[in-house]
């Protein structure tokens, strides 16, 4: 699995269009809580269906768009931030170390 650079934001306009499943990891290049969120994630990635688009957002060079997301999906700001969006709604919001492949697919299936 790879990660797609969340670096526009025309890009949200189109991930709230996607039917189905897409997560959009905030994170901060700058911060090791971030860092070691992300590890732990993409340790158990392959847990997840191979067609889930991934959107990786680096907060520090796109703060405008991490402020986009806070207003299109009605979510605090957190960083590390994941969330899962479900046909254009956010359906789960978690952060720190409450980021878990284990919860997100929990509301995949």
């Amino acid at each position: 699995m790879n990660w797609t650079a969340l670096d526009s934001v025309n890009q949200l306009d189109e991930i709230k269009q996607q039917p189905g499943y897409s997560i959009i990891f905030k994170h901060s290049t700058r911060c090791s809580i971030s860092m070691m969120a992300k590890r732990r994630f993409e340790l158990d990635w392959e847990q997840l269906p191979e067609n889930l688009p991934l959107y990786f957002l680096d907060l520090i060079k796109h703060r405008d768009i991490s402020n986009k997301i806070a207003e299109d999906f009605q979510v605090h700001h957190e960083s590390p931030q994941l969330l899962l969006i479900k046909n254009g709604e956010c359906i789960l919001d978690q952060s720190h170390g409450g980021i878990s492949v284990e919860e997100t697919l929990e509301m995949v299936q």
